[in-house]
């Protein structure tokens, strides 16, 4: 790697920011990541790595997939992919520069006003790295605005979510989190409402929840308010077709993972993080925002138009250090949402959820219990005689790849599984599900 820097140079920089060596620069890095041993096998041939790139992908076994816990199987059209990986858009390079990057400039700008037509809010970012790190970024906005201490959060947000968080918060000076808890898998209103003290600065909640239950917002919005703290919701795009928006409920911030809208789940990425607000916190919005405007001709014309410029030379002053996006994801999705339309947006939703339902109530006949009874969209839990992991095991042998297990979760909840159920599936993979389900 090329450095321009001089041992002197080195010298200079590690006293002016107080390191003896770049060792001690580096001491929190483990020291098995700092300097991992690697030890790979000596080149293949093209040919011979080809066929042992094919042995190893013949391993793999195709399940039928139930597990959701933040990222989903939806059916993506062929367009999406057909259209995103056209050279046009396969490119590293980040539009600073206008004159060159309009047709990016242009996506982003469509991504941005999707986004805010689906969540009925003012403003939504260019994305980021994935929905945790946009609620991290929401927090932290939130401190920012009305100068308060305490960061509550709910109990049923995404235990990642909640890492990301506090990863975020560290090393913020006098700044606390606090966790609400839950009465019968969605907010306990009266422990919040005790909780909610002068120094919160805004409460943190999801909706549907990780547990997939369906948050009362508008109660939950109204407390916070009256408590004069601000309200952040992390958002299921797909299911804001049928439940209320965060426009409709007034929130303040709402965020979102948007791997669901045309984005394949991969092994469990790239996200894409959705970032929205009201129009009067449009100055705390991390990362960037392009705006439409007119060239010197009266065209039209795509800019950024809010970007501190502080994100990239004086990061001590900047509200955010974020100044990146997830600009090809953010094209899958507005172009997976101008294929669709409302009407298309509706109508998968009303699938995941009449499926998801259909799936609940079969499995109840069949003799098994919901954990929870609060209103759901395509995620539930069913409470076992036996070990989540146990389950997921034996029906991995059949082809199904059964839920998420919540053990992971919490100890208490070990008997516990979450199942996910998309428009991806047909009543003959319900059926199976349920027929494999059978003594559990």
């Amino acid at each position: 790697m090329f450095t321009p820097h001089t041992q002197e140079d080195k010298k200079i920089m590690l006293q002016k920011i107080g390191a003896s060596t770049v060792q001690e620069l580096f001491a929190q890095v483990p020291a098995d990541l700092l300097h991992p041993v690697i030890s790979l096998p000596e080149a293949l041939p093209e040919g011979a790595l080809t066929r042992h790139i094919k042995e190893l992908a013949d391993k793999n076994q195709s399940l039928s997939n139930f597990i959701g816990a933040g990222c989903e199987e939806h059916f993506i059209p062929a367009a999406v992919n057909a259209l995103s990986s056209r050279g046009e858009f396969l490119t590293a390079y980040t539009p600073y520069q206008a004159e060159a990057s309009q047709g990016t400039l242009q996506t982003i700008y469509e991504f941005q006003s999707c986004i805010c037509a689906l969540f009925d809010m003012d403003v939504c970012s260019a994305s980021h790295y994935d929905g945790a790190t946009a609620l991290a970024e929401a927090a932290a906005a939130c401190l920012r605005v009305n100068n308060r201490t305490k960061i509550l959060y709910s109990a049923g947000l995404h235990p990642h979510y909640k890492e990301v968080l506090k990863t975020y918060l560290k090393h913020t000076a006098n700044v606390k989190l606090e966790e609400v808890p839950l009465q019968n898998g969605t907010v306990d209103l009266a422990a919040l409402e005790k909780q909610l003290t002068p120094e919160v600065s805004a409460f943190l909640v999801a909706g549907p929840n990780f547990f997939g239950q369906l948050e009362p917002l508008e109660d939950i919005g109204e407390l916070v308010h009256k408590a004069g703290a601000l309200f952040v919701t992390v958002a299921k795009p797909l299911a804001l077709s049928l439940v209320h928006t965060p426009g409709q409920y007034g929130a303040d911030f709402a965020v979102a993972e948007g791997q669901p809208l045309g984005n394949a789940m991969h092994f469990g990425g790239p996200g894409l993080g959705i970032f929205t607000c009201k129009k009067e916190f449009v100055r705390q919005v991390p990362g960037r925002i392009v705006g439409m405007a007119k060239d010197k001709n009266g065209k039209r014309s795509f800019v950024l138009t809010l970007q501190a410029r502080e994100q990239h030379i004086r990061r001590e002053r900047a509200a955010s250090n974020i100044c990146s996006n997830q600009a090809l994801c953010a094209l899958n999705a507005v172009i997976y949402m101008t294929l669709l339309g409302p009407e298309g947006l509706r109508e998968v939703a009303e699938l995941n959820l009449e499926k998801a339902h259909r799936l609940a109530e079969l499995l109840q006949a069949d003799g098994h219990t919901l954990q929870f009874h609060t209103p759901f969209f395509n995620e539930f839990v069913l409470r076992l005689n036996v070990p989540a992991k146990q389950v997921i095991k034996k029906l991995a042998k059949k082809g199904i790849a059964a839920g998420y297990d919540l053990g992971q979760v919490s100890k208490e909840l070990k008997n516990c599984l979450q199942v996910c159920v998309t428009e991806t599936k047909t009543d003959a993979d319900l059926n199976a599900y349920v027929t494999a389900m059978r003594g559990f």
